[in-house]
């Protein structure tokens, strides 16, 4: 319960709107609650002596309950909407704000279909248990309560029957929480399975159909949607138990209360109308177990979707921000840099990295696959942190600054190109909101993006699909390229971002790099073409240094570099 509470305790600014309608609805519980006592005198008195007069008064009074009891719920449904709405938006806010602040390494311990699942049906159990639930949760125990008192009130003997049901309805409750609470949380990890399929085949959906993997694909959803559909049964198989064992409950007192009251009424001690309103209570007391057992179940579920909600919000970021904000120049050192995604890994991913790249130089990065090119670039704007060692940038451990300056400091063009819905210029502006209409230029024009722009019918208006998924692999690399630019960054980072460019192309963005003279650029390739000009080129194996310098040098003095060179560039004359 007290993840329950701590999630709610951010309803925020609608606090007053949740005190308003808990207050309404007691009010309407009351009302209703005072219409049998009326009932029973109208039967007792009004019907019994044969009074009209006092009947249209006592008729009167319950019309007034009932009309105040309407104001009173339609007064509660208003409010109760505002909160539940606010809550669940206020909810969702705080985690996605959350979510911008964690870093990769924070982002590799929650699956993304997971987090969508916690942002959304997760979200949306806990705005229905204070939608759907604080009716209950407040009527309950106010029926119970009123009701227990006047049933005592017009006669304690007969109340004494639906007290012995009370224990019988707990057992119930708590055999069916018991079975049930463990059920939930194996519900939600099921719905997170169906999403990640959904995920992968809806990002890869032109994979699966270019290797005609359409009906694998409908297999592998078919055992996730039936494991949920199972888990389902299961859960709920217990929870509608609730139902039947109450309503037994409920008929079998009323029975018995039929009898005894009716022989009461038989031997004169106890009046009609008396019967008839005393089992109005009852009646009422039943239906007022019945919604607390609900709502036990439905804050039973609620917890499971509380301790994900929470377990979003509770997790600290890893990665600590510094204080400095100014950044001297471009310069990059890694002084013996040690890396591992996880503390619980037991080899390193990067080893004893020494590096130096003074401001300005252009640093070329080649390696066979798996050697941890990327991984090396992403521990410059702290996209991970080091494990040993340290990362310089400015002459500067890169932990000192505060990650937005760092970050617009270093520019990086990621290995997978990622484009969002909207237009080209809405795009680019990524990289400089306030870029005028010449920088925009500039960095298409740089990007070499300025060639297919040309021939759009609207230009830099041009709207995108999800993911750019009208634009080619090489345009949207292009693209992602002049976006980069336009934050004018000191360290400027290409992780393989030109692979997808003829080769043409690439030397023409490689001149258009060669004008930034302030700028540190390092170049992740494949392509030796890509990087033979840099003032210095690093070849990585296995996550360790293996050569540096330049390629005149490497190619005398470098195995793997010299082994590269040749399978590339065999056929193609010399040097």
């Amino acid at each position: 319960m007290e993840q329950l509470k701590r999630v709610f305790a951010h309803l925020g600014r609608y606090k007053k709107e949740f005190i308003l309608a808990v207050l309404f609805v007691v009010l309407e519980t009351g009302l209703e609650m005072f219409i049998p006592v009326i009932m029973a005198d109208t039967i007792d008195v009004g019907v019994a002596n044969r009074d009209v007069n006092y009947i249209l008064i006592k008729g009167v009074q319950m019309g007034v309950c009932a009309l105040l009891s309407l104001v009173t719920g339609m007064l509660y449904a208003r409010y109760m909407a505002r909160a539940a709405c606010g809550f669940g938006a206020i909810l969702r806010q705080e985690q996605y704000q959350k979510i911008q602040e964690y870093s990769f390494s924070d982002l590799d311990r929650f699956e993304t279909s997971s987090l969508i699942t916690r942002m959304t049906t997760d979200i949306t159990v806990l705005q229905n248990a204070v939608s759907g639930g604080l009716r209950p949760m407040v009527r309950g125990p106010s029926m119970l309560i009123m009701g227990v008192g006047l049933a005592f009130f017009m006669n304690a003997r007969l109340s004494l029957i639906f007290l012995c049901c009370v224990p019988v309805l707990a057992a119930v409750l708590a055999f069916i929480v018991y079975k049930v609470a463990p059920m939930y949380s194996r519900l939600q990890a099921a719905v997170d399975r169906v999403n990640v399929i959904v995920e992968e085949n809806l990002t890869a959906i032109r994979a699966v159909k270019a290797f005609v993997r359409g009906e694998y694909e409908e297999k592998k959803f078919e055992r996730v949607n039936s494991g949920l559909m199972q888990t389902s049964q299961r859960t709920f198989h217990y929870a509608v138990m609730n139902l039947p064992a109450f309503q037994f409950t409920m008929y079998a007192a009323v029975t018995l209360l039929l009898w005894f009251g009716g022989n009461m009424v038989i031997a004169g001690s106890m009046q009609v109308g008396k019967l008839t309103g005393f089992l109005s209570y009852v009646l009422q007391i039943m239906n007022s177990l019945m919604m607390i057992s609900n709502v036990f179940l439905m804050l039973t579920r609620s917890l499971a979707s509380a301790a994900r909600v929470m377990e979003v919000l509770d997790h600290s970021p890893s990665l600590t921000d510094g204080a400095r904000e100014e950044i001297a120049d471009g310069s990059v050192e890694f002084c013996h840099v040690d890396f591992k995604y996880s503390a619980a890994a037991q080899e390193n991913v990067l080893e004893d990295i020494c590096l130096n790249i003074p401001a300005g130089q252009t640093l070329g990065i080649l390696g066979g696959t798996g050697s941890a090119k990327t991984s090396l670039v992403q521990l410059i704007p702290r996209l991970y942190d080091v494990t040993g060692g340290c990362v310089k940038v400015g002459g500067r451990d890169v932990r000192e600054y505060r990650l937005e300056a760092l970050r617009d400091a270093v520019g990086i063009v990621l290995q997978k190109n990622v484009l969002f819905s909207g237009t080209i210029r809405e795009n680019l502006l990524w990289g400089n909101e306030q870029a005028s209409d010449e920088e925009l230029d500039w960095a298409c024009r740089t990007a070499c993006a300025d060639e297919f722009l040309s021939r759009m019918p609207k230009g830099l208006d041009t709207e995108l699909g999800q993911g750019g998924v009208n634009v080619s692999g090489g345009q949207k690399q292009r693209l992602c390229i002049a976006r980069t630019l336009l934050k004018r960054p000191k360290v400027l980072i290409f992780d393989d971002s030109t692979s997808a460019v003829d080769t043409a192309t690439e030397a023409r963005i490689r001149a258009g790099l060669a004008a930034l003279k302030d700028t540190t650029k390092i170049i992740i390739a494949q392509r030796v073409t890509s990087v033979m000009e840099a003032d210095q080129i690093l070849v990585l194996e296995d996550g360790r240094v293996n050569g540096i310098g330049t390629h005149s040098q490497l190619l005398a003095e470098n195995a793997i570099y010299r082994e590269i060179y040749e399978s590339q560039m065999k056929g193609g004359g010399e040097e």
